[in-house]
C-alpha cells in the first residue's frame, strides 16, 4: 500500500526493514531496551522502528502515521525513550554502516551514543 508523503508525492511506499537489517538492530534493542518483566507487553519493535523511519522521511505528525503501523502514541513514547537512552542514534549508526576506513568508531559524523 502507498501513502501521500512529502507534500503530495503519490506512490511512496512504506519503509520496511529488510530481514538482514532487522537482525543487525534487534540485538541492540534486546540489550539496551529489553522489555520489563512486569507490565504491559510491548508492541513489535520492528513496526515501531519502521513507523519512526516513515515519520522522519515524510515529516508527518505523530497522529498522521498510517494505520499499518502501531498506535501513534506508542510509537512516539518509544521514540522518546530510545532518544533518551541513545538507542536511536546507535540503531541509525548500525543501519548506516560504512566502511571503517574513515572512522575508528564506525559511527556516522556528528553522532554521539548517549549511554551506549
Amino acid at each position: 500500500m502507498t501513502h501521500d508523503v512529502d507534500g503530495g508525492r503519490q506512490g511512496t511506499p512504506l519503509p520496511r526493514l529488510s530481514d538482514e537489517a532487522w537482525e543487525r538492530v534487534r540485538a541492540v534493542l534486546e540489550t539496551y531496551d529489553s522489555p520489563r518483566r512486569l507490565g504491559r507487553k510491548r508492541v513489535d519493535p520492528r513496526g515501531v522502528l519502521e513507523a519512526i523511519f516513515y515519520r522522519l522521511h515524510s515529516g508527518c505528525t505523530w497522529n498522521s502515521l498510517p494505520k499499518e503501523y502501531p498506535d501513534d502514541s506508542t510509537v512516539h513514547r518509544t521514540y522518546q525513550r530510545w532518544q533518551c537512552l541513545g538507542v536511536l542514534d546507535h540503531l541509525l549508526d548500525i543501519l548506516e554502516e560504512r566502511p571503517a576506513s574513515g572512522s575508528e568508531t564506525g559511527a556516522g559524523p556528528g553522532r554521539r551514543h548517549r549511554g551506549i
